[in-house]
């Protein structure tokens, strides 16, 4: 898997992200009551994901319990987005084996269409549509005989604006046949197509597109991928879909909506790129037991943490994305809050003591990325507060594990409530982002 239409992817299972994801199973399992949609069952969740993957590979990372816990142990859609006709049938197989192995369905986002995103930061696809539809056979040759959800081409019929009024024709023509391909191929395989987001276009122009390009074909269609619509919003604007095509004589659609990243402020929706907004959070946790008869399925299509294309590479994994997404959002369904009791904010006090360690751990063009690591003296403290002069040019942007406050050129750094008390010798972990260029820092630390 690599880039990701964000207008609006290691064989060896992970130990720690697998423990996670078996904890959520289990708690999600007796949902079945709430379930409504035409889907029922537990969504994959692939230990080998991105954000997994960075999980077990930074241990020590302030950052690494929550993007574990929030978003590693769970279900995100795998794209398929790179041309790759001598090996797609192969790396689909292996999802769906894994996933049948479990006893759990996997979520596809299919990404190919020629001339994607018109050419924008998601570019690319098949060189043309002939090629299209030879990939599309060699992906529905993986997908096996049981359920597997398909997302068919985001933003595919929602932006068409690069497109000739024949060149709209040829795709809705080549989307309806790679709806029949799969569907040949598996019958038991669910598929939906572009519905934009309730932001974009309307519902009966959004409905209009959908049956041209054969949504009678497919099991009904999905949005908000490439947004951040509230739930609210999304489920109306799907029943209004779901109105038109009924009045043209297309019934029994469904609709899933993605809520990997419409948690947050509703102020935050209209603004397509995720990756310098701070106000997008986690939505909804991934299941398919909405309580809603028109849906059949909250789904994390969009991968949190993974880029939109405009601040970082398409679909790269983002640290600093995850966290922010994640950072304040509640734990999943039946998973313990692992946040102590809070603590009250400390006053430096006499006899505690401790020190703070600096280091750069990345840095770009104008700017860079820092990890503190507190460390109690002789006597456990009961919290602390690091102290920087900062150097002409450096500012400090986000901080994670900390509350900051500057007043000038000094930026002060406290503990959160549940990393303030440390034992004798023990440690604590600060990160933070910074406009500037990378350079030693001196950070002093007192203690109480």
């Amino acid at each position: 898997m690599s880039d990701h239409p964000w207008r609006g992817g290691w064989k060896a299972a992970i130990a720690a992200v697998a423990v996670a994801c078996a904890a959520v199973t289990a708690a999600l399992a007796g949902a079945g009551d709430a379930r409504a949609g035409a889907l029922s069952g537990t969504l994959y969740r692939d230990p080998t994901s991105q954000a997994a993957r960075w999980v077990q590979a930074n241990p020590g990372d302030a950052r690494m319990p929550v993007i574990r816990d929030k978003i590693a142990s769970q279900s995100q859609a795998h794209w398929m987005s790179n041309f790759n006709l001598s090996t797609v049938t192969s790396e689909v197989s292996g999802v769906v084996n894994a996933a049948n192995s479990a006893n759990q369905i996997p979520v596809f986002s299919v990404y190919e269409i020629p001339n994607r995103d018109c050419g924008g930061a998601s570019a690319g696809g098949a060189p043309d549509l002939g090629q299209y539809q030879q990939w599309v056979s060699a992906f529905a040759g993986g997908l096996g005989s049981r359920t597997v959800i398909i997302t068919l081409e985001t933003d595919a019929l929602a932006l068409q604006t690069c497109l000739s009024g024949s060149e709209v024709t040829a795709r809705d023509q080549a989307i309806s046949q790679a709806v029949q391909t799969i569907k040949r191929a598996n019958a038991n395989a669910k598929v939906y197509l572009d519905g934009g987001h309730s932001a974009w276009n309307s519902a009966g122009e959004q409905g209009s597109r959908l049956k041209a390009a054969g949504i009678q074909y497919a099991d009904g269609f999905f949005t908000n991928v490439s947004n951040f619509q509230p739930l609210s919003n999304e489920a109306a604007y799907g029943r209004s879909i779901i109105s038109y095509l009924q009045s043209q004589g297309i019934s029994g659609k469904h609709q899933v909506i993605d809520t990997s990243r419409n948690g947050g402020a509703v102020g935050a929706s209209g603004d397509w790129c995720g990756d310098d907004n701070t106000d997008h959070r986690i939505g909804t946790y991934p299941t398919l037991a909405t309580g809603d008869q028109n849906i059949d399925g909250y789904l994390w299509v969009k991968p949190p943490g993974e880029a939109d294309g405009c601040a970082y590479s398409a679909g790269s994994f983002v640290p600093d994305l995850a966290y922010n997404l994640a950072g304040s959002a509640p734990y999943p369904p039946g998973s313990t809050d692992p946040t102590p009791t809070p603590t009250p904010t400390p006053t430096p006090t006499a006899g505690r003591t401790c020190a703070a360690a600096y280091q750069t751990t990345s840095s770009w063009q104008g700017g860079f990325q820092g990890q503190v690591t507190v460390t109690a003296g002789s006597s456990a403290i009961s919290g602390w507060k690091l102290t920087i002069a900062l150097p002409s040019g450096v500012s400090i942007g986000q901080v994670w594990n900390g509350t900051l406050t500057t007043s000038g050129s000094t930026a002060t750094i406290s503990n959160v409530s549940w990393n303030g008390a440390l034992a004798s010798g023990g440690t604590a972990q600060v990160g933070f982002t910074a406009g500037g260029s990378a350079s030693s820092l001196n950070f002093a630390c007192a203690a109480s």
